[in-house]
């Protein structure tokens, strides 16, 4: 009993040293990029899959703003050869893809039989580089599900229906088809990849991406699955304490999770309480992938959190993409939205910025030369405010049943509509533009409009040129704001049609120009 006391305090005392000592690059709070499981074999050649090609992934973004490197492991299979899922070459009795599917397949296994594992020589190498590298774990991925032969689904997927969260779905859709967490098995199954990532590899730190996808128990039990989820998570909290004990510096632990604390707490991620707990070292509330949230609420996060926020970095997240409305045209973010959702980000208490399909290229939603603007310059707090930033309407694609999405558009401007858009600090001067995209139908060029912010007439301006800016956009309005009635955090725009034929909005944005 004595020797199992000492060895309990050495292992305390141990675990204490490593959690207070730091590394030089652990200290910058600087751009988080997601690389996904599959992006770097599909967007490589073979002759690439090399220590050098691999090596030169990580290099791109040595001297630059990007302080981290979440690097995704697995979809239902995983980008290596796992002991605890198949990986993603192994095709078993699945289709065979064509495409960047079978290039994924062929440049993963390509790796595995040349004896490199991407994920320990990236691990290596951004250390080298002064980069904090962390690995990433989808807890339930749908990629292709409406096909059952796909691929990508691992065989305990397809031959567990039950497990289903509607068991045996028929219908082929995604959210009926995920792994229902409410289950042992399903619960084991994702904790055995956890187990062996820790093992096998040593990184600064582990996500997991509850939001790839954000559907983990039966529909109208979300809310109840929250305490399992909690329970799940101080597993993983306590394998990460041991390793970062074995590897003798800390094992970080992360979370994706919805926008909303009350949408996530309702879908059954508690992340209010994972930090209060002492669960997690960083929280990032996102979005799924349908749309960009401009209105990521970090203030409300850190009000519900309280005083355990002080040990937390609240590092919300941007997709590649945004839509206005469910049913709206997608279009890729430039740089000017992204240091839109920074701006606002940072002004609501934001700890740092985490882009999610913002990688070298393919789902890189800038231009290569943006790319290296991006990642070179960064997102910080002044850059983001003198720079021209856009604040685009959108809404919550990840919400429990019954909760407000936020969806403002599309609207009818014979009635006033209103939007609330967060632009963050208060512009300097700087020009400030309300933009309107009305679809197209007859009479639009002639329509007129009213515009005004936080109860202050705005002034029409001529009508923007590049349409293509706003997804399924015929006509783009805009009103300059006066500066003096511009204010910080939100600002509320009023528009009514004054003239001409009904029309109708699907996009509205705030535009401040750069300095």
């Amino acid at each position: 009993m004595k020797k199992n006391i000492q060895h309990h305090l050495v292992s305390m005392i141990a675990l204490a040293i490593v959690f207070v000592s730091t590394s030089s690059y652990a200290e910058k709070l600087g751009i988080v990029i997601n690389e996904d499981n599959s992006h770097f074999y599909t967007s490589r050649t073979a002759e690439e899959m090399t220590l050098e090609g691999l090596n030169a992934f990580v290099d791109q973004y040595e001297g630059t703003e990007v302080s981290h490197l979440f690097l995704s492991t697995n979809s239902m299979k995983s980008s290596f050869a796992s002991t605890s899922r198949e990986a993603i070459w192994e095709l078993g009795e699945q289709e065979m893809p064509t495409g960047a599917g079978k290039q994924w397949m062929d440049n993963a296994r390509l790796l595995h039989e040349r004896g490199l594992d991407p994920f320990a020589v990236w691990i290596a190498r951004s250390r080298e580089k002064g980069i904090e590298p962390w690995l990433s774990m989808r807890m339930n991925d749908l990629h292709e599900v409406p096909n059952v032969k796909s691929y990508m689904h691992s065989t305990f997927w397809v031959n567990n229906p039950q497990f289903w969260r509607i068991p045996n779905d028929k219908r082929g859709g995604y959210s009926s088809r995920a792994l229902d967490f409410g289950h042992p098995e399903v619960r084991e199954h994702a904790m055995s990849f956890v187990r062996e990532l820790l093992e096998r590899y040593d990184p600064d730190g582990l996500e997991l991406d509850w939001m790839r996808f954000g559907w983990h128990f039966k529909a109208g039990e979300e809310a109840q699955g929250a305490e399992i989820l909690n329970d799940f998570m101080r597993e993983v909290r306590q394998l990460t304490k041991e390793w970062s004990v074995k590897r003798g510096h800390p094992i970080k632990l992360s979370a994706r999770v919805p926008a909303h604390p009350d949408a996530a707490r309702g879908l059954g991620m508690d992340g209010v309480l994972w930090v209060q707990e002492g669960l997690v070292d960083m929280l990032t509330p996102c979005p799924f992938w349908t749309s960009s949230d401009f209105d990521i609420p970090v203030e409300l996060w850190k009000e519900r959190i309280g005083a355990s926020v002080k040990k937390v970095v609240i590092a919300p997240g941007l997709e590649h993409n945004t839509r206005a409305h469910s049913g709206g045209a997608p279009i890729a973010n430039d740089l000017a939205s992204t240091r839109g959702f920074a701006a606002s980000a940072w002004y609501r208490g934001a700890d740092q910025i985490y882009l999610f399909n913002y990688m070298d290229s393919e789902t890189r939603p800038v231009s290569a030369s943006d790319y290296r603007i991006l990642v070179e310059n960064g997102l910080g707090k002044k850059l983001v405010t003198t720079e021209t930033r856009r604040h685009i309407q959108a809404y919550r694609d990840t919400v429990p049943s019954g909760f407000d999405s936020g969806i403002k558009l599309p609207a009818d401007p014979a009635s006033e509509v209103a939007f609330t858009i967060n632009i963050g600090k208060k512009p300097k001067k700087q020009a400030v533009t309300f933009v309107a995209g009305l679809a197209k139908r007859d009479g639009m060029l002639a329509a007129t409009f009213d515009v005004t912010i936080n109860g202050t007439p705005c002034v029409a301006m001529t009508d923007a040129i590049e349409l293509g800016k706003y997804p399924g956009v015929a006509r783009a309005v805009q009103f300059t704001c006066p500066p003096k009635f511009v204010q910080a955090g939100y600002n509320e725009i009023r528009i009514q049609q004054s003239g001409g034929d009904a029309q109708q909005i699907i996009w509205a944005e705030i535009r401040v120009d750069g300095k």
